[in-house]
C-alpha cells in the first residue's frame, strides 16, 4: 500500500491557533483581575481581613496567647461614630492552634479593633451584651455583698481577663489578605500572701486577709472607672510546717521547723496612677490589724533592673503574680522591719508606706 501524505490541512492549523490565542487571552484576563496574583488559598480575588491576637505583655516577652487565652470576643468600631458595626466570639481548641486567625467579615473601610478575652469575661466579669457604642463596652466585676455591713466582696479565684485595643486601621478594597494584630493586656492578678511564724503554730482560721481597692469596673479603653470599694478575700487559705536546713561551721546541718500560713487572692487591674489605693490588710486572731500596706507602691519598689527599660504601668501589666512574705513574732504581730516581694527583700525605712 502506498504511503499517504499526512500534512495538516490549513483549516486545522487555523483552528488550533485560534484555541491557543483564546486560552492565552482567558489566562491573561484572569491574571489581570487579580493584579497578576493568583489567590489559590482564598479561591477568589476579594480582599480578606483577619485578626491575630498576641499576648506577649508578660515578663518573658513571649507570645503566650495559645497557652493562656481560651476565649475571644472582638468588636469592630466605626471611628467616625463610635458605633459597633461588627462583633464575633470564638473559644476552645481552635484558639490553641498555631497561627490562629479570626476571619473578619466586613466591607472595606476604616475600623478600630477592640477585644475582651479570656473566660473571665463570661464567668466573673460582665460586659453589656446589647452594646451598640464603644463607650458601652465596659467590664464590671461580679461581686457579692456582706449581709451585715453591705460591703462589696470578691472571694473567687477570678478567671483570666484580657483587653486589647488597636488604633484605627484601614481595610483596603484591593484584593489580598490583610492581617491586623490585637495585642492583649492581662487584667487579673494573683496575689499570694505568706505569713511565716518565727516560732509556734499558725492556725489558718485565726488570720484574716484582705486586699481593698475601687478597681472593679474597667472602661472600654481598659482604664479604671469610678466604682465602690471592693474587698478581695482569699479563695484559699492553707497552713503548714516546713523544715529549713541551715549549715553549721563544721558542715553539720541544723534543721529547724518553720510554720506558715498562705492566702491566695485574685484581684483586678493594678494601675500606677492609683498607687496608694490598693491596700493589703491582715488581722491576727485577736482581731488586731497587723499589716496595712499599699500593694502597688511595694510592687514598684522591686522593679529592679526593669526600672529603666519599662514604665511603671508596663511593669504592672507584665508582672501579674505577686508573692508577699511577712514574718510575725510570738505575739502574732508583724516584725515590720522588712518583707519579701517576689523573692526581693524590701527594708522598711518609712512608716508612711
Amino acid at each position: 500500500m502506498p504511503f499517504t501524505d499526512c500534512k495538516m490541512k490549513p483549516d486545522t492549523k487555523l483552528r488550533r491557533l485560534n484555541l491557543r490565542i483564546a486560552a492565552i487571552m482567558l489566562s491573561a484576563l484572569s491574571l489581570a483581575s487579580c493584579n497578576g496574583v493568583m489567590y489559590d488559598e482564598e479561591g477568589d480575588c476579594d480582599p480578606h481581613y483577619k485578626a491575630r491576637f498576641i499576648f506577649d505583655m508578660n515578663m518573658l516577652y513571649a507570645d503566650a496567647f495559645s497557652k493562656e487565652v481560651n476565649a475571644v470576643t472582638l468588636y469592630l468600631i466605626d471611628p467616625a461614630t463610635g458605633d459597633i458595626v461588627w462583633q464575633k466570639s470564638e473559644r476552645g481548641d481552635r484558639l490553641r492552634q498555631d497561627g490562629y486567625l479570626m476571619d473578619l467579615d466586613v466591607a472595606p473601610g476604616s475600623y478600630q479593633l477592640l477585644a475582651w478575652c479570656g473566660e473571665g469575661r463570661d464567668e466573673h466579669f460582665a460586659i453589656p451584651a446589647d452594646a451598640s457604642h464603644h463607650t458601652q463596652l465596659t467590664c464590671r466585676l461580679n461581686r457579692e455583698y456582706d449581709p451585715v455591713t453591705g460591703a462589696a466582696l470578691s472571694r473567687k479565684d477570678l478567671k483570666r481577663l484580657y483587653h486589647g485595643k488597636t488604633d484605627v486601621k484601614i481595610f483596603p478594597e484591593e484584593e489580598g489578605t490583610y492581617i491586623y494584630n490585637v495585642e492583649l493586656v492581662k487584667n487579673t492578678n494573683d496575689v499570694n500572701i505568706v505569713l511565716q511564724h518565727l516560732s509556734g503554730e499558725i492556725v489558718k482560721e485565726g488570720y484574716t486577709f484582705t486586699i481593698t481597692d475601687a478597681n472593679g469596673s474597667l472602661d472600654w479603653d481598659n482604664s479604671i472607672m469610678p466604682d465602690e470599694e471592693i474587698t478581695y478575700q482569699p479563695w484559699q487559705v492553707l497552713a503548714g510546717t516546713a523544715g529549713i536546713e541551715y549549715p553549721e561551721a563544721d558542715d553539720v546541718p541544723v534543721i529547724t521547723s518553720m510554720s506558715a500560713c498562705v492566702a491566695n487572692l485574685t484581684v483586678s487591674r493594678l494601675m500606677a496612677d492609683r498607687s496608694d489605693d490598693m491596700r493589703v490588710k491582715i488581722y491576727n486572731p485577736a482581731g488586731e490589724k497587723i499589716v496595712d500596706i499599699p500593694l502597688i507602691q511595694y510592687a514598684l519598689l522591686v522593679r529592679g533592673r526593669y526600672e529603666h527599660s519599662m514604665t511603671e504601668q508596663e511593669y504592672l501589666d507584665r508582672q501579674n503574680k505577686y508573692d508577699l512574705v511577712f514574718f510575725i513574732d510570738e505575739g502574732n504581730r508583724w516584725a515590720d522591719s522588712y518583707i519579701y516581694i517576689n523573692s526581693w527583700m524590701v527594708v522598711r525605712q518609712s512608716s508612711d508606706l
